[in-house]
């Protein structure tokens, strides 16, 4: 049985990831944080709940003595921030790079060796529309994830040699927590912008990546799953 990590994993896309991967017979392990919320739900035997800090190597090295190596890395982890750059606090920008990019960074170092060793395995990071067209008032949160898939695009070349694929997923606007803040009619006008006429589910999301993790030839890649928006 192939084992997955899914960082971020206590809502949203990544607990539809991670439940995504479960129903498909793959062993889960889903990442929290502050709080483990539907991870706790019994109705989900097929997901390992794991706390730690993405930000930090030492959490990082610990969850993986306790997992041992993995098949999947799947890194979704995330915050953001809404506001005028100029308003951001410095500590703000750092906390962000370090949730949403570092943690990118410090997953993969920790469970790239053993892929390495294996001449296999698969990274999945999830980064956002805005990392490719950037977002108003979303300076640090678009340049997180901008970074994110200059970092998928350069992995892919290196690790490629021992087999191992390494893509990245551009969500549109999805109905998540994170965009909670918005009201009603924010979501309406976003789904009017949108050529499909709506929003995207966070399952949607997770299907796609659980195509990218069965795929033998894909690699490299930002792939955009917004229906068309391109703001």
């Amino acid at each position: 049985m192939k084992k997955v990590l899914v960082t971020g994993a206590s809502r949203g896309i990544g607990y539809e990831t991670a439940a995504a991967f479960a129903k498909n017979g793959y062993k889960v392990f889903a990442l929290w944080h502050n709080s483990p919320e539907k991870l706790s739900d019994a109705a989900n035997p097929g997901i390992t709940p794991m706390q730690g800090d993405v930000s930090s190597l030492a959490s990082m090295q610990k969850v993986r003595e306790e997992i041992g190596e993995v098949d999947i890395l799947i890194n979704n982890a995330a915050i953001s921030h809404f506001g005028l750059l100029t308003d951001l606090a410095e500590t703000e920008w750092d906390n962000i790079m370090a949730v949403d990019l570092k943690s990118v960074f410090l997953t993969s170092k920790v469970f790239l060796p053993d892929m390495i060793r294996k001449k296999s395995g698969k990274i999945i990071n999830i980064s956002s529309i805005f990392g490719v067209v950037g977002g108003s008032c979303e300076v640090a949160y678009s340049t997180a994830k901008a970074g994110i898939i200059g970092f998928t695009k350069a992995l892919a070349k290196e690790v490629g040699p021992s087999g191992i694929q390494v893509n990245c997923i551009a969500p549109g606007v999805i109905a998540t927590e994170m965009n909670s803040r918005l009201s009603d009619d924010d979501m309406a006008a976003l789904a009017d912008e949108t050529p499909l006429g709506r929003i995207g589910t966070p399952e949607e999301v997770a299907r796609l990546a659980l195509y990218l993790a069965e795929d033998t030839f894909i690699t490299g890649e930002t792939i955009n799953i917004g229906g068309g928006f391109m703001r």
